[in-house]
């Protein structure tokens, strides 16, 4: 992943085809949010791939490589999570969807003020976006996704998260100037274990009538 236009490529078409068995096995709608991330996550390494055909730069598949990943991610990951968490767990998960929205809006007044610049650097691509108070927003988005799939309600949520945790913390390591690229890709990748999760069996934690 990260590698190369070909690499996001493959890698996103292979992504994109799991989100989409994902979204068809489907069985109640709460559900679609979640399984949809896959999906989401593939067409963004997708994405990707043009904007390293394009040499970096602000064009528009850096806007909307920057969207995806910024605001929309933001809130897309616990409202998922919440959505499809078994009633005992969604007051917990109240609070990473609070983190998620304030810092998508933070982030859309970003991106639609100010110019997003993506640069390749070796075998990755680093992004550049002026953020106020970059630690908190970055601190929010954290609690926001990681924090809200660790807190759900599901053991294959749970271990999404712990997946994707421990990868943020190794790209922080490795690749600290691209650490969101890096990140996001792998993202997609472990997002394949919500197949698991849409594929187990329907009495796991079957959703009461009302709540369908």
């Amino acid at each position: 992943m990260c590698w190369s236009a070909t690499a996001d490529l493959v890698a996103g078409t292979g992504i994109t085809v799991v989100g989409a068995v994902c979204v068809a096995r489907v069985r109640h709608l709460r559900e679609l949010p979640l399984a949809t991330l896959p999906l989401l996550l593939g067409i963004h390494q997708g994405i990707e791939s043009v904007v390293w055909r394009n040499g970096g730069g602000t064009g528009p598949a850096t806007l909307a490589w920057a969207v995806i990943a910024l605001p929309v991610l933001a809130l897309w990951v616990p409202l998922g999570v919440l959505l499809a968490a078994p009633p005992e767990a969604r007051r917990r998960l109240t609070v990473p969807l609070l983190a998620g929205a304030a810092t998508a809006a933070v982030l859309a007044y970003c991106l639609a003020t100010r110019t997003v610049r993506a640069e390749i650097r070796g075998h990755t691509l680093g992004y550049a976006v002026d953020v106020p108070y970059a630690p908190l927003v970055v601190a929010g988005y954290l609690v926001a996704t990681l924090g809200s799939l660790l807190l759900g309600g599901d053991p294959y949520v749970r271990l999404l998260g712990a997946v994707v945790a421990c990868g943020a913390l190794l790209c922080a390591v490795l690749w600290r100037l691209e650490f969101l690229s890096t990140w996001c890709a792998l993202a997609a990748v472990a997002s394949v274990l919500m197949l698991l999760r849409i594929r187990r069996p329907a009495d796991v934690n079957p959703p009461s009538r009302a709540e369908s």
